[in-house]
């Protein structure tokens, strides 16, 4: 008996997907849950799981393809009669450029050099894409030794430990040799996924549709660098966890919201919608783009919890396991450039949200203190807005509270 998979409910407004990468080929077996397929939303990716035991019998639908909730994309087998004409008609066009090769031999070279890049699945397309690793160095695990994304991830992570460091150079030469004597240079056109196309239509929207404004301050870190230090490895003794620079941040959010409400709410047609809850949303880089999961209630939570959920975002974005739940709503997002490197930028809302906190790199800079120049570590802040919602004296002010809160940790224990 055949039965049909289906696309799952993925979420509250999301009613379509992308299908990203087949984890089961026709005639494989299929076990009950196991993922057969994983589809690509405009905000996460999730896996399509079976919901019988089988052997897969057809792909509907095609990598790339748009289908909606409710769509089939799949059909299984029972084990007992699933059918092996699917392998075998894989097969049988597969005789055929084997039979090309044999005619025509330089077309076939030129095929066997692509068929490593013909065989990576989208997510592993734009893995090997953003760690730039040359995907002919690595050795696949998957089915029939295909690439997955895990394996080009540990790739890159031996790249930067200096173990595939030396592939690099000896691929550049190769490249440059065509351009030099007047061939074309390669190029590759790839198709944004789902997520990106989403990304790049928010931040454009907020571009067109609010009035962004940006205000500036530094902020001395000596105080929470000092605090951080002394108190670390009792933290992290008592509450399993790293004491990290976020928790501050955000508790200090939670002050400046509290007295400026504007910068905690929406606007929504011609009303205001103000918040008496802080969710922050703290932006994420994951490998298929950025990602803002949700800390709920922050200011009700103290900095453990605060360190633990930013934690255990950072590990899920980079496992690819974030849920549409951890990503809808935040009322507040924090960026973190700094951990990039950047020293200043001007971050966009995140919309429906009205202001964006951006933290920025760490650095001895002198300034004056008592009439003294000192060195001290020092970092930029920029607060963006929606000067329709928020006026600049409560951006300024809003900002101003961060930052005395961070320069005196005290006042976040005080409510001050």
């Amino acid at each position: 008996m055949a039965t049909e998979i289906k696309v799952p409910v993925l979420g509250e407004s999301v009613t379509e997907g992308t299908i990203a990468e087949w984890l089961k080929q026709p005639g494989e077996a299929v076990a009950v849950d196991e993922p057969i397929a994983s589809l690509e939303t405009d905000k996460v990716a999730v896996d399509v799981p079976s919901p019988v035991a089988g052997i897969m019998s057809q792909h509907v639908v095609a990598v790339g393809d748009t289908v909606e909730v409710g769509a089939v994309i799949a059909i299984v087998e029972d084990g007992a009669s699933a059918p092996a004409p699917a392998p075998a008609a894989a097969a049988a066009p597969a005789a055929a450029p084997a039979a090309a090769k044999a005619d025509t031999p330089a077309p076939a070279a030129k095929e066997e050099l692509l068929t490593p890049a013909q065989t990576m699945s989208p997510a592993v397309r734009r893995a090997v894409l953003e760690h730039g690793v040359d995907p002919s160095t690595i050795k696949g695990t998957g089915k029939d030794g295909r690439l997955t994304k895990e394996d080009v991830l540990a790739a890159a992570e031996a790249k930067k430990a200096g173990g595939a460091a030396p592939a690099a150079p000896a691929a550049a030469p190769a490249q440059a040799a065509p351009a030099s004597s007047g061939g074309e240079r390669a190029t590759e056109r790839v198709k944004m996924t789902r997520m990106r196309q989403t990304i790049a239509k928010r931040l454009k929207a907020a571009q067109d549709n609010a009035a962004l404004l940006t205000t500036f301050n530094d902020v001395d870190m000596s105080a929470v660098i000092e605090a951080r230090d002394k108190y670390k490895d009792l933290f992290a003794k008592k509450h399993d966890i790293r004491l990290g620079f976020m928790g501050f941040f955000a508790k200090a959010a939670c002050l400046a919201l509290k007295d400026v409400p504007a910068a905690n709410a929406y606007i929504e047609g011609d009303e205001i919608i103000y918040h008496d809850y802080v969710d922050i949303s703290v932006a994420v880089s994951a490998p298929n783009g950025l990602v803002v999961p949700v800390i709920r209630d922050a200011d009700k939570k103290g900095f453990a919890r605060i360190e633990k959920d930013i934690a255990d975002f950072g590990a899920r974005a980079k496992a690819g396991t974030l849920t549409m739940e951890d990503m809808s709503g935040g009322t507040f997002t924090i960026s973190n450039g700094g951990v990039f490197g950047s020293l200043m930028s001007t971050p966009i809302i995140n919309p429906p949200q009205s202001a964006v906190l951006g933290l920025h790199r760490i650095e001895d800079r002198p300034v004056v203190r008592n009439g003294q120049i000192v060195i001290r570590p020092m970092m930029y802040l920029a607060l963006s807005y929606d000067h329709r919602l928020i006026d600049g004296r409560e951006a300024v002010t809003a900002l101003k509270i961060i930052k005395e809160a961070i320069e005196d940790p005290t006042r976040m224990l005080i409510d001050l």
